[in-house]
C-alpha cells in the first residue's frame, strides 16, 4: 500500500513546517477595568512563561478575551465592534452577571465568573482554543497555563473535521489523504503549545500518525455496513481515530517535557501511533 500522503498533500504539510514555525502569538486582554490586569497576571504567572505574550491592545493580537463586569457602554460595543471587523477572534469573560451576552461574540464564546469567584483559566483556555482555533498553539507554547484547555481544544477541533470529512466522503480510500493531514497537523501543533521545535525532528511522531491512520481506516473498512449506515461508522471511527492520536500526542509530550525539566532523556518514549 502507498503513502496515503500525495505530493500535493506533503507539500502542504511542508508548508504547515514553515508557518508554525514563523508564527508569533500573543493574546489581548481588554475590557473590564482593573479586572482585566489581574487575568493579564494569572496568564502570564507560571514557568515558562512570556509576558509578553499577553498585551492590553488587540490590534494584531492572535485572539481578544474581553472582559465584562455589568452592562456594555457604548464604547465596550464600538471595541468589540471594531475588533470583529479586524477579525480578530474574540472571548468573552462575564463578571458576576450570568445572563449578560455581549454584541459581536457568538453565545458559545462567553465564560461566566461568579461574584467572588476566580477567573476559570481552564474553562478560558478551552474556549481561546474552539475560538482560535490551530494558532492557539502558540498562544499555549508561550503562556503554558493555558496548554491544557487549548491542547483540549485542538484535539476536539481536529476530530470533528475528520468526523465530517470520514462520513461525507463517499469512495472508499479517498478521505484517507485529508483525514492522515489533519491528524499530522494535529501532532505538529500539539508539539508546538509544549514548546517543542517543529522541524524535521518531529518526522518519527509523524511516521506514527500516519502508521496510525492506515490501521484505523482498515477498521473503518471492516465496520462499515456491519455495526450501522457506513457514514456513520466512518465518521465515528476518524472522530475517535484522531481523539486517539491526540491524546496519544499529548501524554507523549507532556511526559516529553516532564523528563527534560527534570534534566533525564525521555527513555523508553515511543512516537504516538
Amino acid at each position: 500500500m502507498g503513502l496515503p500522503l500525495k505530493p500535493l498533500a506533503l507539500m502542504a504539510l511542508a508548508r504547515e513546517f514553515q508557518s508554525i514555525s514563523g508564527e508569533t502569538a500573543t493574546l489581548a486582554v481588554a475590557g473590564g477595568g482593573e479586572l482585566a490586569g489581574v487575568l493579564r497576571r494569572e496568564l502570564a504567572r507560571g514557568e515558562g512563561s512570556d509576558p509578553l505574550a499577553v498585551t492590553a491592545a488587540w490590534r494584531g493580537a492572535t485572539g481578544l478575551v474581553w472582559i465584562q463586569a455589568g452592562a456594555a457602554s457604548a464604547a465596550d460595543e464600538a471595541e468589540l465592534h471594531a475588533a470583529t471587523v479586524a477579525k480578530v477572534p474574540i472571548v468573552a469573560v462575564i463578571v458576576a452577571a450570568p445572563d449578560l451576552r455581549l454584541p459581536y461574540v457568538l453565545a458559545a464564546d462567553h465564560v461566566h465568573v461568579g461574584a467572588g469567584e476566580g477567573f476559570p483559566l481552564e474553562e478560558i483556555a478551552r474556549a481561546v482554543g474552539r475560538r482560535v482555533g490551530d494558532r492557539s498553539s502558540g498562544l499555549a507554547a508561550r503562556l503554558p497555563v493555558l496548554r491544557p484547555g487549548i491542547c483540549d481544544s485542538l484535539v476536539k477541533n481536529a476530530a470533528k473535521r475528520n468526523a465530517m470529512v470520514g462520513s461525507v466522503v463517499p469512495v472508499p480510500g479517498a478521505d484517507l489523504p485529508v483525514l492522515v493531514l489533519t491528524q499530522v497537523r494535529l501532532v505538529l501543533r500539539i508539539a508546538h503549545a509544549h514548546g517543542e521545535p517543529v522541524d524535521t525532528t518531529r518526522l518519527p511522531e509523524l511516521l506514527g500518525v500516519v502508521v496510525g491512520g492506515l490501521g484505523l481506516r482498515g477498521v473503518a473498512r471492516q465496520l462499515a455496513g456491519s455495526l450501522g449506515p457506513g457514514w456513520l461508522v466512518k465518521g465515528a471511527v476518524a472522530y475517535g481515530g484522531t481523539r486517539a492520536i491526540g491524546e496519544a500526542a499529548l501524554r507523549y509530550f507532556d511526559r516529553k517535557g516532564a523528563d527534560d525539566a527534570a534534566g533525564a532523556p525521555a527513555a523508553g518514549d515511543t512516537a504516538p501511533a
